[in-house]
């Protein structure tokens, strides 16, 4: 049965996880951050932190891959109270959609208004180099072209309506504060924007995929945040997105290049600072 494969928790469960949450803190965020592979820094800025192991937290999976610390983190920046996944989760390690997208919920019923989303991606757009930052203005969703969308299923009605639009999923309003944020900081002339792709991994891309998403549009590509932004929205949260383009994707059969995880882990290290000071900085204006 479609319904129940794609039902699988309800709204009473994710109730219980926002009320044992509000039950241990004082703090209620309205934004949320979900940081990336190697980008869980952003949570070291916060004060007056509290932190939960996400093993700790009802019905909370765990993440299992390097480069994310699997803790959720409550506190304060630039005066806002924020809510922050250290480490998100990834259909590659073994969870269904709705697993991936189970704190995104959860979010909303805390009270979250605004989630920001960062990625580590990959460039496919020519002219990024690594150490960029891109604005998410549009997503290809792969995995939901092809049945994995986090809305399929029952609809629940106190989260949202049945038909949601994506043409808006990325808050323009949003962004226009992000990059006047970043010229302010001095940082414009890394920032880019465009259009991420979502696809499942945990296989880097073959040279004739990058291919094929380079026609369809897309400037980055990963393994995460598409299926988040879908259930936020859908929550009526607003949503800014920001990648840090670690490597270029290899469009050459007769490159030497090659992607792997480790490689990315050590330019976001480099890399992040900046992104860390913009999102910090951002937060004080929302």
């Amino acid at each position: 049965c479609v319904s129940q494969r794609f039902s699988r928790y309800t709204y009473e469960e994710y109730k219980e996880t926002a009320d044992w949450l509000l039950s241990h803190v004082e703090q209620r965020p309205k934004v949320a951050i979900i940081c990336g592979s190697g980008l869980g820094g952003l949570a070291d800025l916060l004060d007056n932190k509290t932190v939960f192991p996400y093993e700790k937290i009802p019905r909370f999976p765990t993440t299992t891959v390097p480069g994310h610390a699997g803790q959720l983190v409550f506190g304060r920046l630039q005066g806002q109270e924020v809510v922050c996944m250290q480490g998100r989760f990834h259909f590659y390690e073994g969870y269904d959609i709705q697993t991936v997208t189970y704190p995104v919920r959860v979010f909303s019923l805390l009270g979250v208004k605004t989630l920001i989303v960062t990625n580590a991606a990959g460039g496919l757009n020519g002219t990024f180099n690594v150490g960029d930052i891109m604005f998410i203005k549009d997503h290809i969703n792969l995995p939901g072209l092809v049945g994995q969308n986090p809305l399929c299923g029952h609809n629940d009605k106190r989260f949202g309506v049945r038909f949601l639009c994506t043409s808006d999923a990325y808050d323009r309003d949003l962004r226009a504060v992000a990059k006047q944020t970043a010229q302010e900081q001095g940082c414009g002339h890394i920032l880019r924007e465009g259009v991420y792709c979502m696809v499942t991994g945990p296989t880097y891309e073959t040279v004739a995929e990058c291919r094929l998403l380079q026609t369809l549009g897309a400037d980055a590509v990963g393994m995460s945040t598409v299926p988040e932004v879908v259930v936020a929205r859908h929550c009526g949260l607003r949503v800014l997105g920001l990648s840090l383009i670690t490597n270029k994707v290899v469009t050459d059969y007769d490159s030497d290049m090659t992607a792997n995880h480790e490689d990315v882990l050590e330019t976001t290290r480099i890399c992040a600072q900046l992104l860390q000071e913009l999102v910090s900085s951002l937060i004080g204006k929302i």
